[in-house]
């Protein structure tokens, strides 16, 4: 049987509360898990209405961060105003051939790639 969906991808991170507190505060995702775990939290985020969550794993201390994570906006000159407010580093918006994209990284490394839709 063919796979017919992403769920979840493990975001690796060093302090759960900074990362949700960026993940909430600045890329305003919800909180869609946040229960007890044998090795500490499972926490997970989303953008309102998404199906795939990021899981923000601290268990993982030797997991390099991720790069490359492909997500879309509808507007890049807002959400690089939001980034520019909070202090966050970025590139862009910037046009390619084959659309606008932004780039950043979260406080702990992990990189984004937003196309605008």
């Amino acid at each position: 049987m063919p796979i017919s969906n992403i769920l979840t991808v493990t975001v690796p991170v060093a302090d759960q509360e900074r990362a949700l507190a960026f993940y909430t505060g600045v890329l305003d995702f919800e909180v869609r898990t946040d229960n007890p775990f044998p090795m500490g939290r499972w926490l997970t985020v989303a953008p309102k209405g998404a199906e795939t969550e990021l899981l923000l794993a601290s268990w993982f201390p030797d997991m390099a961060p991720i790069g490359g994570l492909v997500v879309t906006a509808p507007d890049l000159d807002a959400l690089a105003a939001r980034l520019r407010e909070n202090e966050i580093a970025f590139e862009g918006p910037s046009d390619a051939p084959w659309g606008r994209q932004l780039l950043f990284q979260d406080p702990f490394g992990n990189g984004f790639v937003v196309s605008q839709v």
